[in-house]
């Protein structure tokens, strides 16, 4: 899901659009907000394998574009397996972001959700043999001092919500990872709507198991969030080709003040300041992570 913290590597324009980019990042950090929102506002009374198997099922309809360069690829068995480590990864990190959605406050999911670029910095450097230079650690370092500042472990009592959305951010950077090594071989088009086809089907016997028959304004706000979650990808690709990596990051700051506003306009959800704290560490963490990618890529291009 929330699908918006990892930053798609894009080829900057020939002539860019700051402004243009701000907007477009602003208006993605509402839809993902928006996401997050329409779960905990429609569908909380449902299963969170069940939910998450609607809210892919439902957003097939979004893959009709992508069915002619699908049809026209040829995939190997390495390709196959690879997709296939994706799509259980995903699958269950949708389901437990599913359940920490319905269990703690939209700020922490978001901020918390953060983690995910951090995680996969880790295992880039760990399985893919990145370099993981010493500003980048220090990065990575100041991140999970956010974690700790929003969890408080031995402050507080933490939930399975909390536990839940840790294991979401981890196993969505191993989702990220792999799609990363599939990007490299395949296009964008393709690695999106094989995620789209083997999540649904890999949650159906889960959503089976649990399953209770969603009323009419459930199956609107799943559908909903479907729409959020495909047009939050969008706008975010608008926004890096209009724009270098550089001027967009830091716009995600506003993703955690929206939540903020959001849960205590909506749902009642006090402000923590530990969570606003904690979630700028990780958010300042992962743009100066984002940036530094997005430099040394260009130095290497030169």
């Amino acid at each position: 899901m929330p699908d918006g913290t990892a930053s798609p590597t894009i080829a900057p324009p020939s002539a860019p659009r700051p402004l243009v980019g701000v907007l477009w990042m602003l208006t993605t950090g509402i839809l993902f907000v928006a996401v997050t929102a329409a779960v905990k506002h429609g569908a909380a009374e449902l299963p969170a394998a069940q939910s998450a198997f609607l809210r892919y099922a439902l957003g097939l309809v979004f893959l009709i574009p992508a069915i002619g360069p699908l049809r026209h690829t040829r995939l190997t068995s390495r390709q196959w397996k690879l997709f296939g480590l994706r799509g259980v990864a995903h699958m269950f990190g949708v389901v437990l972001w599913f359940y920490a959605m319905t269990r703690i406050t939209i700020a922490e999911v978001t901020a918390m959700n953060y983690m995910a670029p951090v995680y996969i910095t880790l295992g880039a450097a760990l399985f893919l043999g990145e370099r993981l230079a010493a500003r980048r650690l220090i990065a990575v370092g100041i991140a999970f001092v956010g974690a700790l500042i929003i969890l408080r472990p031995g402050v507080r009592e933490l939930s399975d919500g909390h536990l839940a959305m840790v294991l979401a951010a981890i196993t969505f950077a191993v989702s990220y990872l792999t799609a990363k090594r599939m990007a490299d071989e395949l296009p964008a088009s393709v690695v999106v709507a094989m995620l789209s086809l083997i999540v649904p089907l890999g949650l159906m016997p889960l959503a089976i198991a649990v399953w209770q028959w969603p009323t009419p304004q459930e199956y609107a706000w799943l559908f909903l969030v479907a729409f959020f979650a495909t047009a939050g990808h969008y706008t975010m690709t608008r926004a890096f080709a209009a724009a270098p990596v550089t001027v967009t990051q830091p716009v995600t700051f506003m993703q955690l003040i929206w939540s903020v506003l959001l849960g205590l306009l909506l749902f009642g959800e006090g402000i923590d300041g530990w969570v606003v704290v904690g979630g700028s560490l990780i958010i300042a963490s992962t743009t100066f992570i984002a940036i530094r990618e997005a430099m040394l890529k260009r130095h290497k291009k030169l």
